[in-house]
């Protein structure tokens, strides 16, 4: 009987057992999901559901949640250490931004100094940052910083004019906004993990300064102001604004690939500009063009001036170092030729080098305007005509597709420009060129014919017109003009004339439209074109708008023979 009870209680307990254990492994699988569970919402939270689970005043100082949080606590810090690097670092600007501000020292102005620099109490503000991690240079690290600089700087610069006149000249009401650069580069294995720190402004979105001579009027000396605001403009797009980078070694190196390279050439031909501002009060303004890519001295490109002409005709040609085609712009500034005294600026305008398609030709019209920074007016300064080509180095030609033939991966141009002076091609296209230089004349037969033209304006008394058409090629100023038609204001001619050219790439075909008259003649309007169109392209029949003219066109048709040659210098 005790045998029995002893295994029926056994069999008891054994199932106890086993359901205690079924139990406790089911308690612990709900623990573990429940826990996987609340794991999970965490990963999700954000700093928002932190703070609604934690008050603010439960963390400590270090922890903080968004960007605007880390922003205001570097702020605060800086405003902290804002007057030591005031003490530090002035006389170190002093030293190093005199040379530079030397370099770019406008021809009017004979010493360019400070006499106090302090950079005052108020701090920079740092508005962004970000690290960029998307650059294709994986052995380093690269910071952004927007920054914001309503300062109150005592700056005050001590010039001397050519003229021997001493002025203390104030910088005062600087502000700045910005995005700089920080390139942390390369990255090695001993401390501190990189070897050198490059910077640059990667974007500047306004700068703006006031310039007070102490105890008297800046403009009462003409050409002063717009000197000294210019020179600190260009000094610090040359100097420190991207492509254009400083680079300062923490350790030991060659780190001369960090500087910054030429990836291409801009050619840009200065064509014409017209209705210019009259800066002169007898006369006409005397106008010339400095075009540059860097506001460096030595890459900064000045045309001829062309005297008492607010239309003036330059059809210069001009080539630029391009470091960075995603960023940088070609600038050009027009300014009015006074002889001794300061030229007057004209106007200014910028095209950017991004919206050029490499390989071909982009003729475009630029608005100048008074300042490329502020607008400070809106007022109608003229335009100017530029025809502009870009090449990046390194890249195979044949991708470069003219325009205007799809069946021809060469222009006439660039064909002219590797042809053998035999007029053969090169046998071996991938044997280094002499580094000699050749210059390619292009020499051919320019026929035009003048078919018609549309709502001239009418002259005569009775509404009509006697017009006939005048044609030049400016450099051998050869002339032909078509027959008289009378009373019409669309007038049909048909005509065609055949010019010898004997540099193509560098001459101008003029179209003056005339009125006959008895007594005399008017002019109704005019068209000046390169021969840059009709190279590429070989034939072309189009109208043209007439400058200088209420309204009208004129319908022309154009066909290029060429027969380069070439002659080495």
């Amino acid at each position: 009987m005790s045998f029995f009870s002893g295994i029926f209680i056994g069999v008891v307990v054994g199932v106890l057992l086993i359901i205690a254990l079924a139990r406790a492994g089911n308690v612990r699988a709900k623990h573990r999901s429940d826990l996987a569970t609340t794991i999970a919402a965490f990963a999700r939270m954000t700093a928002q559901d932190s703070r609604k689970i934690l008050p603010k005043e439960f963390y400590p100082s270090w922890v903080v949640f968004t960007q605007r949080q880390k922003l205001t606590w570097l702020n605060l810090q800086l405003d902290k250490i804002w007057p030591y690097v005031d003490a530090a670092a002035s006389e170190l600007i002093r030293s190093n931004v005199e040379p530079v501000l030397e370099q770019f020292r406008p021809m009017i102005l004979s010493s360019l100094k400070f006499s106090k620099l302090t950079l005052g109490s108020v701090a920079p503000n740092l508005t962004g940052i970000a690290v960029l991690e998307d650059e294709p240079d994986t052995n380093g690290i690269t910071l952004e910083l927007e920054m914001q600089w309503d300062g109150n700087p005592n700056i005050v610069l001590d010039i001397k004019t050519k003229l021997g006149v001493s002025l203390p000249v104030q910088v005062k009401d600087v502000a700045f906004t910005g995005l700089f650069r920080l390139m942390f580069k390369p990255l090695v294995d001993e401390f501190p993990c990189f070897g050198a720190v490059c910077y640059s402004l990667r974007k500047k979105k306004n700068l703006d300064f006031k310039l007070k001579i102490i105890g008297g009027d800046i403009s009462s000396i003409p050409g002063v102001s717009d000197a000294i605001e210019e020179t600190i403009r260009d000094a610090i797009e040359g100097t420190i604004t991207w492509p254009v980078r400083q680079i300062v070694p923490i350790l030991a190196g060659d780190y001369s690939d960090l500087e910054v390279k030429p990836v291409g050439t801009l050619e840009v031909k200065l064509v014409q500009a017209k209705e210019l501002t009259n800066k002169d009060i007898i006369g006409k303004s005397d106008p010339y063009a400095v075009l540059f890519v860097r506001p460096l001295k030595e890459r900064m490109k000045t045309s001829k001036t062309i005297n008492n002409q607010l239309n003036p005709i330059w059809n210069e040609h001009f080539d630029f170092i391009v470091e960075d085609a995603s960023t940088q712009h070609l600038t050009i500034r027009v300014f009015d030729d006074e002889g001794v005294q300061a030229s007057e600026l004209i106007g200014c305008a910028q095209v950017a080098l991004k919206d050029l398609e490499p390989g071909k030709v982009k003729d475009v019209w630029l608005k100048l305007v008074k300042d490329l920074e502020i607008q400070r007016d809106n007022k109608y300064r003229g335009q100017v005509h530029l025809e502009l080509l870009y090449y990046p180095f390194g890249t195979d030609q044949s991708l470069y597709i003219n325009p205007f033939n799809p069946d021809y991966a060469l222009t006439s141009v660039e064909k002219a420009l590797k042809m053998a002076p035999n007029g053969a091609e090169d046998a071996d296209s991938g044997k280094q060129s002499s580094p000699k230089k050749r210059d390619t004349i292009v020499r051919g037969v320019l026929s035009v014919t003048v078919i018609a033209a549309e709502d001239l304006p009418a002259v005569d008394f009775m509404g009509k017109a006697d017009p006939y058409v005048v044609l030049t090629m400016k450099k051998s100023e050869t002339k032909v003009k078509t027959r008289v038609v009378h009373d019409t204001v669309n007038p049909v001619w048909n005509q065609t004339f055949d010019f010898l050219v004997e540099d193509a790439l560098h001459d101008m075909l003029m179209i003056e439209v005339w009125d006959h008259d008895t007594f005399g003649k008017d002019k109704l309007g005019r068209v000046i074109m390169t021969l840059t169109r009709a190279i590429l392209e070989g034939e072309i029949q189009d109208s043209f708008p007439l400058e200088g003219a209420k309204s009208g066109r004129i319908f022309l048709h154009l066909k290029w023979a060429a027969q380069p040659i070439f002659r080495d210098t």
